[in-house]
């Protein structure tokens, strides 16, 4: 991955990262390190998409953290646009697939991440739509669709409902563009303690080390079937196994080596990412990215929403509502999510069939 503040950070101290969780992975590659060219700039600007997420929700919503603590959602959406079928068909418009709560502490030393099961049955509340209109409310609706029926920012008011914290930014990438990123990294590094064999997401792995380009590394995030009890929770830990290993490769990135090739990678993750408005700009993210810079995989937490199985349907999962309490007053609190907070959780009930590296 190619910014200003990495190229500063590979001359002074290589092993600090910059916090590469975002979009998955896509916020440390908005710009090319140096040169400083307006028409590049002004270029990969244009790039980002933006949705003004504080118009949409109004004023009913959280108090913001004002300690210098910060909370981002980080979605990967469904989308099949454009894509000829490509990622299966029968899905009108797009889901959030993947939703992330990033939580940096105020000293932006350490950080938590917060996976949210897609399946989870939650209060969906009513939302704006994109195109005018609102979207009714539910009792019970499950967590994804709050994407479908109201975009991006009924995704962050249906998180900020259930959790009671503020979100400060959202960012969003699509499944073309993290093909497309994976691929312009030249793929990503993963070990597989067992084989996985999933007709639905069409991976199809031996027990080992792969490298994987954009293609298969979608189909590794996509998986759930093919490992653990083929609900959303394996997936998640797969989704989390990957993104450790994507920054292990774009550590290995040298911006200084190639800046031609360094400048399609920044082309190809502005295009990919989605943001709201008061983030969506290639100097703010950089901004982001520089204010992140000290957090390594090490400093950060992963966990997933404490949830149980839904007994009156086996393919959706519901919150275990005492346990999410102690998870988002922890985020509201900016204290480190305590270890008894998920043990009752079935979603950290098994270990991972992936790890980063090869």
């Amino acid at each position: 991955m190619s910014d200003e503040s990495r190229v500063h950070r590979s001359r002074r101290k290589p092993r600090k990262k910059a916090l590469r969780y975002v979009a998955w992975g896509a916020l440390g590659v908005v710009l090319v390190g140096g040169g400083g060219l307006a028409y590049a700039w002004q270029h990969l600007d244009g790039n980002i998409r933006g949705t003004d997420v504080n118009a949409a929700l109004g004023q009913d919503r959280p108090s913001e953290q004002r300690d210098g603590s910060m909370n981002i959602l980080l979605l990967g959406s469904d989308s099949r646009a454009g894509t000829h079928g490509q990622y299966g068909r029968g899905i009108d418009g797009a889901r959030a697939d993947t939703a992330m709560v990033l939580h940096v502490d105020k000293t932006h030393k350490k950080a938590s991440v917060v996976s949210i099961p897609r399946d989870t049955m939650v209060e969906r509340p009513r939302c704006a739509k994109p195109d005018g209109g609102d979207a009714a409310g539910a009792r019970q609706a499950m967590f994804n669709s709050s994407y479908q029926v109201g975009g991006p920012a009924c995704t962050v008011k249906t998180v900020e409902k259930m959790s009671g914290v503020r979100m400060d930014h959202y960012l969003e990438v699509d499944f073309k563009g993290f093909e497309k990123l994976i691929d312009e990294l030249g793929g990503v590094d993963i070990t597989t303690r067992k084989a996985i064999d999933d007709p639905n997401s069409g991976l199809d792995l031996t027990a080992g080390k792969h490298t994987l380009k954009g293609k298969q590394a979608l189909e590794l995030v996509r998986t759930r079937h093919g490992v653990g009890d083929g609900s959303d929770l394996g997936r998640i830990q797969l989704q989390q196994a990957f993104i450790k290993a994507l920054i292990h490769r774009a550590d290995t990135v040298d911006p200084l080596g190639s800046p031609a090739k360094s400048y399609a990678l920044a082309d190809t993750a502005t295009k990919s990412i989605s943001a709201d408005s008061e983030l969506a700009s290639a100097d703010k993210l950089l901004g982001l990215a520089k204010e992140l810079k000290g957090i390594s995989p090490d400093h950060t937490r992963t966990v997933t929403m404490p949830v149980t199985y839904d007994t009156h349907n086996s393919g959706r999962v519901l919150p275990l509502d005492k346990a999410s309490h102690r998870v988002w007053t922890a985020l509201r609190e900016d204290r480190p999510i305590p270890k008894s907070a998920t043990e009752a959780s079935v979603g950290d009930a098994t270990d991972s069939p992936v790890s980063a590296g090869s």
